[in-house]
């Protein structure tokens, strides 16, 4: 996959996914990439500490997005390693 195409474009990331991981200065999936979709989720959780951040979506959508997969079609072994 292209990792310099904007977030917008990568699958699972919408608007709300986009802003936050804006917010911690990741604009690209190489950005997201070279951060890890499980250190920019724990990002995302200490930037909003009063907002309740789902793991079933934010997580798998930020690896999905790096796989270029539906973030329900992850395998289980890999949602496994993700909240592990």
């Amino acid at each position: 996959m292209e990792t310099s195409i904007t977030l917008r474009k990568a699958k699972n990331i919408g608007a709300t996914i986009e802003k936050r991981l804006n917010e911690i200065g990741i604009h690209t999936l190489a950005d997201l990439a070279e951060t890890t979709a499980k250190k920019a989720y724990k990002k995302i959780c200490q930037k909003h500490p009063d907002k309740t951040i789902p793991k079933c979506y934010y997580l798998y959508s930020l690896q999905g997005a790096l796989m270029d997969l539906d973030w329900r079609k992850l395998p289980e072994d890999i949602k496994k390693e993700l909240v592990s």
